[in-house]
C-alpha cells in the first residue's frame, strides 16, 4: 500500500513520464516544434525543481524565491515582454502554455509568476523608456519581485470605486489608502498600485510603480489561506506616502484602462494555471483508479468511474482549447479579445476546479489527507474562481457583450 501511497506526490512526474504517450488529453497537441521544445523545459522545471517541495511550501507557507529565480534564468520572469529589457518576447498562447506546464508541478507558486509577468508587461507596455530600463530587467531575472495593487477592502469586483487617493504635490504625489489581498505584499519589491488622482469613477484613476522602502508604505499582517500558501497575501498601506511624479505609468486617468488590459494577459495566466492543476489531478486519478482495489478488482473496472475519468479528460480539453483561442485573439489584438478572454476564465476555472474536485472524490479517504498531491490542488484552485475577476463579474462581461449590439 505504501508504494501507491507514495506515488501520487510528484503529479508532474506523471505528466512528464506518460509524454510520449498518444493521449487525448496530451497538451502538446497542435503545438509548433518550439512550442513543444519549451513545453518541455517548462515541465521538466515542474517535475524537477517545483513537485517534490510542493507540500512543504504549502505546509510552512514557503515563498520559494530560489526556484523562481531558477525558472527566470529559462526565460519565465518576464515571458511576454520585449527581449530588449531582458524578457523572453513570447506570444499569449505560448505563455498560456509555459504556465499551464508549470502549474502542474505547482499551481500556487505559478499562479504568483502569473502576477509578476503580468506586472512586468505592464510596466515594459505602458511606462516610459526610462521606466522599463529601470524596472524591467531586474524583473526579469526575478531578482526582484513584483505585486499587482488593484483590490481594495471596500472595492473588489466593483474596482473602478477604489478610494485610494493621490494628491500632487510639486514632482510628487501623496499617496493615501490600502490595498487587499496583494499577492507577495511585504515580500516583493515593486507594487504596481492603482490610485484616484481624478474625480470619481474609472477615468479618475492612475497608476503609480512604488518601491519596497519608500516612507509612508508598509504591510498588514500575513493572511492564513486556505490555498496559495507558497506565496504571502498581505494588506498594503498608504500614509502619506512619496511618490516620484516619475513612478506613474501613463498619463493620469489612464490608470483603468492600464489595470484592464493587464487583467486580459492575467485572466489567460490564471486560467492556464488551472488547466495545469486539473491535468496533474487526472493523472493521479488515472494512477489510483489503477492500483486501488475495492470488491476484488481495480477501481479503473467501475464503468461509472471510467464515465466520470471520460468528462473530465473532456472538460479539460474543451477549457484548455478555450484558453488557447482567446490567448490568440489577445495577441492578435482582436476586438472581441477581452470578451473571449473573461469566456476562457470563466469556463476554465470552473471546470478544472470540478476536474481536481473530482479526482480528489475518487482517491475516496485517501484524498483527504495531506499525503496525496490531489487536495492541494483543489485548495490552490479554488481562488482562481475569484480573481483577476470573479466568475460573475466574467458572465457580467459576456452578457454586456452579448446584449450590446
Amino acid at each position: 500500500a505504501m508504494a501507491w501511497r507514495a506515488a501520487p506526490r510528484a503529479a508532474a512526474r506523471l505528466l512528464l513520464g506518460r509524454r510520449g504517450i498518444a493521449s487525448c488529453i496530451d497538451p502538446s497537441t497542435g503545438l509548433t516544434e518550439d512550442q513543444k521544445e519549451f513545453q518541455k523545459v517548462a515541465l521538466d522545471f515542474a517535475a524537477k525543481e517545483m513537485a517534490p517541495y510542493m507540500a512543504e511550501w504549502d505546509e510552512k507557507e514557503i515563498f520559494p524565491v530560489e526556484t523562481m529565480q531558477k525558472a527566470a534564468q529559462l526565460g519565465f520572469g518576464g515571458i511576454y515582454v520585449k527581449p530588449d529589457v531582458g524578457g523572453s518576447g513570447l506570444s499569449r498562447l505560448d505563455t498560456s502554455i509555459i504556465f499551464e506546464a508549470l502549474s502542474t508541478g505547482c499551481t500556487s507558486t505559478t499562479a504568483y509568476m502569473s502576477i509578476h509577468n503580468m506586472c512586468v508587461w505592464m510596466i515594459d507596455t505602458f511606462g516610459s523608456e526610462e521606466q522599463r530600463r529601470r524596472f524591467c530587467p531586474s524583473l526579469c531575472s526575478m531578482e526582484k519581485f513584483a505585486s499587482y495593487c488593484l483590490t481594495e477592502p471596500g472595492s473588489g469586483s466593483d474596482a473602478a470605486s477604489l478610494l485610494t487617493s493621490a494628491q500632487r504635490k510639486g514632482d510628487t504625489y501623496i499617496l493615501n489608502g490600502s490595498k487587499a489581498f496583494i499577492s507577495g505584499g511585504g515580500d516583493t519589491d515593486v507594487y504596481v498600485v492603482m490610485c484616484r488622482t481624478g474625480g470619481p469613477g474609472p477615468k479618475g484613476i492612475s497608476c503609480l510603480v512604488l518601491e519596497k522602502g519608500m516612507p509612508g508604505l508598509s504591510f498588514g499582517k500575513k493572511e492564513k489561506k486556505v490555498g496559495w500558501n507558497s506565496q504571502p497575501t498581505r494588506a498594503v498601506i498608504f500614509e502619506d506616502c512619496v511618490v516620484p511624479v516619475g513612478n506613474r505609468l501613463g498619463a493620469e486617468g489612464q490608470g483603468f484602462s492600464i489595470a484592464m488590459q493587464g487583467l486580459n494577459g492575467g485572466r489567460i495566466n490564471i486560467a492556464s494555471c488551472s488547466l495545469g492543476a486539473a491535468h496533474a489531478s487526472i493523472l493521479l486519478a488515472q494512477e489510483h483508479l489503477t492500483v486501488r482495489k475495492q470488491f476484488g478488482e481495480p477501481l479503473a473496472n467501475n464503468q461509472y468511474l471510467q464515465f466520470r475519468l471520460a468528462e473530465m479528460a473532456t472538460r479539460l480539453v474543451a477549457a484548455r482549447l478555450m484558453v488557447r483561442n482567446a490567448a490568440r485573439a489577445l495577441q492578435e489584438g482582436r476586438e472581441d479579445a477581452a470578451v473571449l478572454c473573461s469566456m476562457a476564465k470563466l469556463f476554465a476555472t470552473d471546470e478544472c476546479f470540478g476536474i481536481c474536485n473530482q479526482a480528489l472524490q475518487m482517491h475516496g479517504g485517501y484524498g483527504y489527507l495531506k499525503d496525496y498531491a490531489v487536495q492541494q490542488f483543489v485548495r490552490d484552485i479554488r481562488v482562481h474562481q475569484i480573481l483577476e475577476g470573479t466568475n460573475e463579474v466574467m458572465r457580467m462581461i459576456v452578457a454586456r457583450n452579448l446584449l450590446q449590439g
